[in-house]
């Protein structure tokens, strides 16, 4: 059974340089890591007709993606974003995205295919970049698609990841993002976002009883070195798992990771603290290689 996603997939231009041609974007990390581990995966985003997107869309075939909902814009091209790391391996971001295609995705020929899989697939994926990638009413037919889905008992995952700089206003984000945790039945949250999103300090357990009074059946709040709080129906409150240390080289995609990790565990029917603890194992190796995706996987 598939699981199909929705977002945006840029070029990644790392400061540390290396050969070839590198990607990255928070659900395609996820999505690569799952199909990686040998779950069926469909991207939804959109590219443009050059090159460079050829060779994107054939190398994301490759790691066992299916591409037939990469849609293809005629006029624009995929965003780009680079990274810089600190001396922790603390990275920050730029990006050139403004016109990027997957903006356009819900205007191009075969979306609706793109909607109609999802609406059958065993999960749907999506995450708050998702929402401000493709603008105000593409992402209330995203949230919509996911509401359908839970009231018809299928399960649609969502993860708040937040950047301020893709919407016009604070608020417009927070209520994005409340519309979507209504709508979803797995909430992957990250304690930084959501204090950020929500412009307050949030406890992990806070975050998570915020999720779960909003609707989400299973919550898994990601917090770094702290661990991960999880919450969900058959706990009387939240249970916080320890993370494990590890010597980071580089933060990038350590949550997307951590996401594909633990949604494969799910989609395996593994009980929520295994699926955290897979989840934490996929996202200690990302923080000890280069970039969001490793791009010599073992």
């Amino acid at each position: 059974m598939t699981t199909v996603i929705f977002g945006e997939a840029m070029l990644e231009y790392h400061t540390h340089g290396g050969d070839g041609l590198r990607y990255g974007g928070d659900t395609l990390n996820t999505a690569i890591h799952l199909a990686r581990a040998g779950h069926e995966v469909a991207y939804a985003t959109a590219v443009g007709t050059d090159p460079i997107s050829d060779r994107l869309v054939q190398a994301w075939a490759a790691e066992g993606i299916d591409t037939s909902y990469v849609l293809r814009h005629p006029d624009r091209n995929p965003g780009i974003y680079a990274i810089h790391l600190d001396q922790h391996g603390e990275r920050s971001f730029l990006y050139w995205r403004d016109q990027s295609a997957a903006r356009d995705m819900f205007a191009l020929d075969g979306i609706e295919a793109a909607m109609d899989h999802a609406r059958s697939a065993r999960l749907l994926y999506f995450s708050l970049i998702s929402l401000a990638v493709v603008g105000a009413e593409s992402s209330a037919r995203l949230v919509d698609l996911a509401s359908e889905r839970k009231q018809a008992g299928k399960a649609s995952a969502y993860d708040s990841n937040f950047r301020p700089t893709l919407w016009s206003s604070l608020a417009e984000a927070q209520t994005a993002s409340l519309s979507a945790m209504r709508a979803c039945t797995i909430g992957l949250p990250t304690n930084s976002d959501e204090c950020q999103l929500w412009d307050q300090e949030l406890g992990e357990t806070d975050i998570a009883n915020n999720w779960r009074a909003a609707g989400a059946e299973l919550v898994a709040v990601k917090a770094a070195e702290k661990g991960c709080v999880l919450a969900d129906a058959g706990l009387s409150e939240p249970l916080t798992l320890d993370a494990t240390p590890v010597s980071v080289v580089d933060s990038s995609g350590a949550g997307d990771s951590f996401n594909a990790g633990f949604l494969g565990a799910w989609l395996q029917g593994q009980a929520a603290p295994e699926c955290v603890e897979a989840g934490q194992s996929s996202a200690r190796k990302t923080l000890q290689h280069q970039g969001a995706i490793s791009f010599d996987p073992e």
